[in-house]
């Protein structure tokens, strides 16, 4: 459930800021908004908050958030909306921005069943919308997804227990995940087209010393040629290496780590500049070309970018700035901190 706002679902929202993307970086705008004094109104294509920490890898740990050794992505989104709370901001999730229409200080989002008006625009997209990329060429593929023994992202390991699990794929996440998996999976078997990996050299030193153990089985060279099972649920598949050779592995769970496919966004008809699915900003104001509309997080670039989580954090707060000046141009402003300020009882 989302922690904000208790107030019923309107067509009609009025907020000072609009968020779209309810990804860590959109998450952390609220507070960073919240503190200033200003309202906001997050909404995500997604059903849920997290952006692609929810939607792709919950269960999967995270090494890099200040004062976090280890939290999970899943854990990460809790503690943010956690933090976003006290502001009370209205999420609209489920539903795309449609369109975007005004001028800064009157600007107009529509989604499927909201209006929402707005004095600033923050677009904390990630990378974008976004679709997993799927195998081709395999026979009554839908059939198996729809009984969830295909999957494209694992958002709760605890329910692959016991499943003999094949990770296709060779870059960081299906590495990763079969590092992760081999303490509770029967058995993983991973298949990629090629015999080296994408991974973290370190990760796949994890992977290879759980191969000698038994843990895991490497299918390389090798590709999905087809799979079996009844009524969707998936009883073992067939494998072709680079000459055509077929081999048949009994499992239950097939999971593709082949990496999403970024959707063309609809940047173009807002008005905003795009360059190669990222939008171009002025990392001193994190503004877009178009007045009253801002970008954060891995969707906004600059030189020297780097497209971390913790960079969005930052970025988020250098928005917020930008958005009190904007907002309230002939008011002047002190520096103040969270110690002395505090925040609002949630």
């Amino acid at each position: 459930m989302v922690k904000g706002s208790v107030r019923p679902v309107m067509t009609d929202i009025t907020t000072d800021i609009a968020i779209i993307g309810a990804g860590p970086a959109g998450l952390f705008m609220v507070f960073e908004a919240g503190f200033l004094g200003y309202s906001s109104t997050v909404i995500d294509a997604l059903p849920q908050a997290g952006g692609q920490l929810s939607a792709l890898y919950p269960d999967k740990p995270i090494y890099d958030i200040p004062g976090y050794p280890k939290i999970l992505a899943g854990d990460l989104v809790a503690k943010l909306q956690g933090q976003a709370a006290p502001y009370k901001p209205t999420y609209v999730l489920g539903e795309p921005v449609l369109t975007l229409t005004g001028v800064a200080g009157d600007l107009t989002l529509k989604t499927e069943n909201h209006t929402i008006q707005a004095k600033a625009v923050v677009i904390a997209g990630g990378g974008g919308m976004f679709t997993p990329r799927k195998p081709v060429g395999l026979d009554n593929l839908e059939n198996f997804e729809d009984a969830g023994s295909v999957l494209y992202a694992i958002t709760h390991k605890e329910a692959l227990r016991g499943h003999t699990v094949v990770l296709a794929g060779g870059g960081d996440s299906a590495v990763d995940w079969a590092v992760e998996l081999a303490g509770i999976a029967a058995h993983v078997h991973v298949v990629h087209r090629r015999a080296d990996f994408r991974a973290a050299p370190e990760t796949v030193r994890q992977m290879m010393a759980l191969v000698d153990t038994g843990k895991i089985t490497l299918h390389t060279p090798a590709q999905l040629k087809a799979l079996h099972g009844d009524d969707g649920a998936l009883a073992s598949l067939t494998l072709a290496d680079v000459d055509g050779a077929e081999t048949e592995i009994v499992a239950s769970k097939l999971i593709c780590c082949f990496g999403i496919a970024p959707q063309k966004g609809p940047f173009a008809a807002w008005g905003v500049t795009e360059e190669k699915g990222k939008l171009p900003v002025d990392p001193s104001t994190m503004m877009t070309n178009v007045p009253g509309i801002l970008a954060i997080g891995d969707i906004a670039d600059y030189g020297h970018k780097l497209h971390l989580i913790l960079q969005g954090f930052a970025e988020a707060a250098v928005a917020a700035k930008t958005l009190q000046a904007l907002i309230d141009p002939d008011k002047k402003f002190k520096v103040q901190y969270s110690t002395s300020k505090g925040v609002p009882e949630v």
